[in-house]
């Protein structure tokens, strides 16, 4: 059985940089044909799509949040990271991260099959 958890802080200050790690377990992320998500809920809001890590390494952003995202992995360790610069208030959210068998941008839930349990973050001074 796959399962992933989020670790990290639960409270960022604005302008640093918020990591967030999601522990995968049950699968090696480097397994053919998975591809590990980062997506967030700000309150009040729908579901937004970060970026992904692929199990070949490669990554892809939401240009939105491009310029300030990086999504890396430690193959040892079995998990990914998000690191998110120059966080504002408005990156207050729920951040999930999730699997999907296929190379998506989407929000949908219905995209991926595995996610973790969501972790809070808030973005306060």
């Amino acid at each position: 059985q796959v399962q992933l958890q989020e670790s990290g802080p639960g409270l960022v200050k604005p302008s640093e940089t918020l990591s967030l790690t999601c522990i995968v377990s049950g699968r090696s992320i480097t397994t053919n044909y998975n591809y590990w998500s980062w997506i967030r809920q700000p309150p009040g809001k729908g579901m937004e799509w970060i970026g992904y890590i692929a199990y070949t390494g490669s990554t892809h952003y939401s240009p939105s949040l491009k310029s300030r995202t990086s999504i890396s992995r430690d193959t040892s360790r079995n998990q990914f990271t998000l690191q998110l610069s120059s966080v504002t208030p408005e990156d207050t959210a729920v951040y999930y991260c999730a699997r999907s068998p296929k190379p998506t941008v989407s929000s949908d839930p219905s995209d991926y099959n595995i996610w973790g349990q969501g972790t809070q973050v808030t973005v306060s001074s």
